[in-house]
């Protein structure tokens, strides 16, 4: 049963890893995800990146040491991430962040091969 904001599993625990740039989340029914930092920006949820409809979306390069400053609770449904290039603007529902989780490597292949398409790197 889906609940508010669309939420079916709630994060019990988030855990900031900053040397790892890492973002580790333990959810409700056991699962973990391990979500880097470079992925987090890349997929914001903000305009910025994804615009206002699928056809917008922008293809952040240059994002391979980006690190996470904090991590701020959004009502009780999301958390917004402040990044160390100073984008802050994506708020995180906690079902975008299961599903970057849960589409980790698809997603993050589908950015590789964008990024090779338009002839983009990961480097700055």
């Amino acid at each position: 049963m889906t609940s508010t904001f669309g939420t079916r599993h709630w994060p019990l625990e988030i855990r900031l890893k900053s040397k790892e740039k890492i973002l580790e989340i333990d959810f409700d029914d056991g699962r973990t995800f391990r979500l880097p930092a470079e992925l987090l920006r890349v997929e914001s949820p903000s305009a910025e990146v994804m615009g206002h409809s699928p056809d917008q979306k922008q293809i952040v390069a240059g994002r391979r040491h980006v690190g996470i400053l904090d991590v701020d609770p959004v009502g009780n449904y999301a958390i917004r991430i402040r990044f160390d290039d100073l984008h802050d603007t994506g708020i995180y529902s906690w079902s975008y962040l299961r599903e970057l989780g849960e589409r980790h490597d698809d997603l993050w292949q589908a950015y590789l091969a964008a990024l090779a398409g338009r002839g983009l790197s990961r480097d700055p």
